[in-house]
């Protein structure tokens, strides 16, 4: 079988292992956090937990999501599934949304009490720097592949890893004050965690929406372009594109889509169209990194 054959099956393979492997890491970094909340009593640490949690769960839904998305094309998904991966994405603003107004919540009514004191020792101190180191190999990891395999899941999923990154990273800085005695400063560090998470809600929305409602993947010029240097096109229009804004593996959200119409000598017979229209057809495949177009054929 060749690669090109092989690659739409191996690639939501290769996105399940991932999640996998991921959740086996986000379940421990959880169940340290929630340790150390209840031997320090710290509600900023079970916070964290709370939002750690979300990753374990979201690896669930995206293996889930992955399953789905990898089914062929049928009579209602004619253009396949894998938009149902891109839809799993937006799953992640949600749980941002979430966690965003519970931090923000959390912190206002904490800086209206005025604060509470915690006992953290030196070892759980150390176990919360184990879970960002973690979490900082994670959200690489992920991102990496998610990149390398063209999935928005992975790529929106590693956003939101991140998240857990700035958020321990907070509640590390508020622990240290609160030792000192300055308890306002972990919830004025956590509305600042919070903002941080709006940006990266917003950053998986501007990614994720475009394809959910087919903006134009790539400029109808360049397609024009690329299929008028073919020999024998004399013209090229009524041309659209939809798809991710990347390339990517074929059978992901990546996958980008184009329509085009070309005009060739009306002398040709039918075979020399076809042998135009196939030349058209894999120019356009291999210079603007399209995994499948549709060529008319009309003559001028």
């Amino acid at each position: 079988m060749s690669p090109s054959a092989s690659e739409p099956r191996s690639r939501p393979a290769a996105v399940r292992r991932v999640l996998l492997g991921l959740l086996v890491a986000n379940l421990a970094v959880l169940a340290v956090k929630v340790f150390v909340s209840l031997v320090s009593g710290s509600l900023a640490v079970l916070g964290d937990a709370l939002h750690s949690s979300v990753d374990s769960t979201y690896n669930v839904l995206g293996l889930i999501v992955v399953r789905v998305a990898a089914r062929a094309p049928d009579e209602d998904h004619p253009y396949g599934h894998g938009k149902f991966e891109t839809l799993g994405a937006l799953a992640v603003v949600a749980f941002l949304s979430i966690t965003c107004f519970e931090l923000t919540r959390s912190a206002v009514q904490r800086l209206l009490g005025g604060g509470r004191g915690i006992t953290m020792t030196d070892g759980s101190l150390a176990l919360l720097i184990a879970t960002l180191g973690v979490n900082v190999l994670v959200a690489w990891y992920e991102n990496r592949r998610g990149h390398e395999l063209g999935s928005e899941l992975l790529i929106a999923d590693a956003a939101h890893t991140r998240t857990d990154v700035f958020i321990t990273v907070g509640v590390l800085i508020g622990v240290l004050f609160a030792r000192q005695g300055h308890r306002w400063v972990d919830p004025v560090v956590a509305i600042a965690v919070a903002l941080l998470i709006v940006r990266v809600a917003y950053q998986i929305l501007a990614r994720t929406v475009p394809v959910l409602v087919d903006e134009r993947a790539i400029p109808a010029r360049a397609i024009r372009q690329a299929a008028q240097a073919v020999d024998g096109v004399a013209n090229a229009y009524d041309i659209r594109s939809r798809g991710g804004r990347g390339g990517g593996a074929a059978g992901g959200s990546g996958v980008r889509y184009a329509e085009v119409t070309i005009a060739v000598d009306r002398r040709a017979n039918v075979e020399a169209a076809h042998a135009i229209a196939d030349e058209v057809e894999q120019r356009l495949k291999r210079d603007l990194d399209l995994h499948e177009v549709t060529v008319h054929v009309e003559p001028c």
